[in-house]
């Protein structure tokens, strides 16, 4: 990414000089229809309570209907099942899996939709007005990290849309309609994001989409970017006073950090985190400085609700819409209490991108028992992004905390760089290891890294390239893309 930017950027503002100001935006997102919300709603909430049996009755008939409109409108899928319209395997298991690569590289025979074609998409992903606007008048398009060393591009449409906010607003967020929250402007709650910004990310983009679906909420929706400088950030959420914060773990330790030092004075009533690991220090952490409870909520850009945290600190998949299955480094299942190499995820609500059995990359837990937290939908643990915070020691002494979310976004949005793996080697020192088909983006990401931490105070930090190739995990083959030093003092108090 390029310059900081302040808060809300990428949501709820625009520039004044953009074409969306200048009132030639895209048209609007369609109204969304009520019978067919409240149906959604009343499947969700008997969802959660069906039995093992009936629940598989219903994904097999989910599942059964996504295959065949993808063999019937995809070419890339009727290809890849050597099938002809009306052909349905037994069960999902025995269709092939398929792999961010491959869907990227045959992204038009992916779509069901002619209109929804790489070229179209790209143009509209080079405009950052167009920020949670509808692509094609009812379809959503999101940019993914690229910690498997592929960006990816998904895009979803309005039936999909319509199920991940039901599953939003009854599951997670209704999950946690107990505790009070005071009113802000318009008699609602002041709900502030504090996430990457400046591209087509799912966060800020949804947040935005949302504002404009429900402009009555719009005054008490708020995105704050994480690429200002770290007392921008805590200024501005002091002038907001949140009562709902969401962000990442990683952030929402450096703001627990924040207010213990006095500098952040907020009282939020609900803290939802998402997108990296929530360690159980980090849980109890925030929970200790701020006084409530944190929920968690395992969603990616593929599929932005998976799964929803719980008292018992494991995850419940959305197991109505969602089928994830955990597989070994030979794709072969999981067994319940044991670790997966990756897992595979089937997303029921999309057709427009079908993701049928989708290599997701991340190492999960299946639960072999009940939750003790009563909820009767399949639990899991995720062992996902879990790159490290860094700090970094400014000529003055003074050290900067840096979060891996930002250093990652910076070089993905400068550079274009996907497969590269950062690792402080000293206070002030960083080196950078870059994939041999990435070696020649090291002036654009040195330019992108080193103008970055100028901004931050950090004119000094030495950077060096090496030519040895990021080192991927054992689980899932998915990058740490930013890495302590060893021998670094954590940045925030212990």
């Amino acid at each position: 990414m390029g310059d900081a930017a302040g808060p809300a950027a990428g949501a709820g503002q625009r520039a004044a000089n953009s074409p969306a100001a200048a009132g030639t935006a895209n048209r609007p997102w369609p109204w969304p229809d009520p019978i067919h919300a409240i149906g959604l709603y009343w499947d969700l909430a008997r969802g959660v309570w069906l039995g093992a049996p009936e629940r598989q009755a219903l994904v097999e008939r989910r599942w059964r209907a996504l295959a065949a409109h993808a063999i019937g409108h995809s070419a890339f899928y009727r290809e890849l099942y050597g099938a002809a319209p009306g052909w349905l395997p037994r069960q999902l298991q025995d269709l092939p899996v398929v792999s961010k690569a491959m869907l990227m590289g045959d992204f038009d025979r992916v779509s069901t939709d002619p209109s929804v074609n790489l070229a179209a998409v790209r143009g509209f992903l080079a405009e950052p007005w167009r920020i949670g606007e509808p692509f094609a008048g009812s379809h959503a398009v999101w940019t993914s990290s690229g910690t498997s060393g592929e960006p990816g591009i998904f895009v979803h449409d309005a039936q999909a849309l319509a199920v991940y906010d039901a599953l939003q607003f009854a599951r997670f967020r209704g999950a946690g309609a107990g505790a009070q929250v005071l009113p802000g402007p318009m008699g609602l709650p002041r709900y502030a994001l504090v996430a990457a910004t400046g591209g087509h990310f799912a966060g800020a983009a949804s947040v935005e989409r949302l504002r404009q679906v429900m402009p009555w909420m719009a005054s008490s929706m708020r995105v704050f970017s994480l690429m200002q400088p770290l007392g921008e950030l805590v200024a501005a959420l002091n002038d907001y006073r949140p009562d709902i914060l969401a962000t990442y773990p990683t952030v929402a330790t450096q703001l627990a950090a924040e207010e213990e030092a006095g500098r952040l004075r907020i009282a939020p009533v609900r803290l939802w985190t998402g997108g990296e690991c929530l360690t159980a220090g980090t849980r109890a952490r925030v929970k200790r400085v701020f006084g409530h409870d944190l929920r968690e909520e395992y969603g990616a850009s593929e599929c932005p609700s998976i799964a929803i945290g719980c008292r018992a600190g494991w995850l419940h998949v959305n197991a109505d819409w969602v089928v994830l299955e955990p597989v070994d480094d030979s794709g072969r299942p999981v067994a319940p209490g044991e670790l997966s190499h990756s897992v595979l995820l089937t997303n029921l609500a999309n057709r427009v991108q079908p993701l049928i059995r989708y290599d997701l990359g991340d190492a999960i837990t299946l639960q072999a028992r009940p939750c003790a937290c009563g909820n009767r939908l399949p639990a899991i643990r995720v062992q996902g992004r879990c790159d490290e915070p860094l700090q970094l020691t400014a000529r003055s002494g003074v050290h900067v905390a840096l979060l891996p979310l930002v250093l990652v976004t910076v070089l993905e949005e400068g550079a274009e760089l996907y497969d590269f793996q950062l690792v402080q080697t000293g206070p002030s020192a960083l080196r950078l290891h870059l994939a041999r088909a990435e070696a020649a983006k090291s002036g654009a990401a040195r330019a992108a890294l080193l103008g970055f931490l100028d901004r931050q105070g950090l004119a000094d930090v030495q950077l060096e390239f090496s030519g040895e190739a990021p080192q991927r995990g054992a689980q899932g083959g998915k990058l740490r893309r930013v890495l302590a030093a060893t021998d670094a003092a954590p940045w925030w108090p212990r």
